[in-house]
């Protein structure tokens, strides 16, 4: 199908989560605008489900789990091979608002140097708060903090359009000008803070990052991995991407780099130590995260984890 918007939606074990995504897409579809599923080698059915609920959207099937990058990298070149001039990332936990689609086609008529637009997250329940409404990121640090308004009410400060550090990849738009400039997601990232990674790349570029409040999703965090407080993967690829992004966008010299490496180990261990189940695990994927970003290993969460 050829269109110049793609929405494209990754699925690894959440045939549910996805099918739900997809009923809500559904309405969108027109001559302008297309959906690829891109599933990461799932054994829930999720494939043939899709294909038999949803038989006018394009399907990938990856062979195996090639995380948040490479099932979303290959989504990208299905769609720019088809004419592309923007793709949406949205996740398959996360439920599109009618007009969101409408609203990032107008920012990316109003914003010419704008190369991600980033949407607005608001949490699936209670279906209020907010979980995403713009964020910043210091590579110095390696920090980033909240995202702006998160656990808050939705309210007007926060639907106010302007610059953004980075956009969550649970719902961003990428245009093609951006994509041919910078690149394709970070394979080695895997999952977790490639989001970053990606954004900082394109402001380094010339690149505007623009947050547009108007594109919503409701999104229910992390279901893929376990929740948004219950995922030892989370605590490992963000311990370890945190690392390998900050100090590939602001190298520092080996004191300071040694004293960034140690305040990153030391917020991600005490999120997993405010854990009251499973502490141990939790605290075992925060080591072996840092261990893992000082020794250089990237690519898919060791077997021995």
């Amino acid at each position: 199908m050829a269109a110049s918007w793609w929405i494209i939606v990754v699925s690894w074990n959440g045939r549910d989560d996805t099918l739900s995504c997809l009923d809500a897409l559904r309405p969108l579809v027109d001559s302008d605008v297309a959906v690829v599923v891109v599933d990461n080698g799932s054994t829930d059915g999720t494939v043939e489900a899709v294909r038999t609920r949803h038989r006018g959207f394009d399907v990938l099937e990856n062979k195996r789990n090639l995380g948040f990058s490479g099932g979303n990298n290959a989504g990208i070149r299905h769609a720019l091979e088809r004419g592309a001039e923007w793709v949406v990332l949205l996740n398959n936990d996360a439920t599109l608002e009618p007009g969101a689609i409408m609203a990032l086609q107008a920012a990316a008529a109003q914003r010419p140097r704008a190369g991600v637009l980033a949407g607005k997250l608001l949490i699936a329940d209670p279906p209020d708060r907010i979980w995403f409404a713009g964020q910043s990121f210091w590579p110095a640090f390696g920090y980033g903090g909240r995202p702006r308004g998160y656990g808050r009410r939705d309210a007007p400060r926060y639907r106010i359009p302007g610059p953004t550090d980075r956009a969550a990849g649970a719902l961003m738009a990428v245009s093609r000008t951006a994509l041919q400039t910078v690149g394709l997601l970070d394979n080695e990232l895997f999952a977790y803070v490639e989001d970053v990674d990606w954004c900082l790349r394109m402001r380094a570029a010339g690149f505007e990052v623009w947050f547009v409040p108007d594109a919503v999703a409701r999104h229910r965090v992390s279901a893929s991995t376990g929740g948004e407080r219950g995922s030892t993967h989370a605590l490992y690829y963000g311990v370890r991407n945190t690392i390998a992004v900050s100090e590939r966008h602001r190298p520092l010299p080996w004191p300071l780099r040694s004293l960034r490496r140690g305040f990153v180990l030391s917020v991600f261990l005490a999120q997993a130590l405010l854990l009251s189940e499973g502490r141990t695990s939790f605290v075992r994927a925060v080591l072996d995260g840092f261990a893992d970003a000082r020794a250089g290993r990237y690519g898919e969460r060791s077997r021995r984890a």
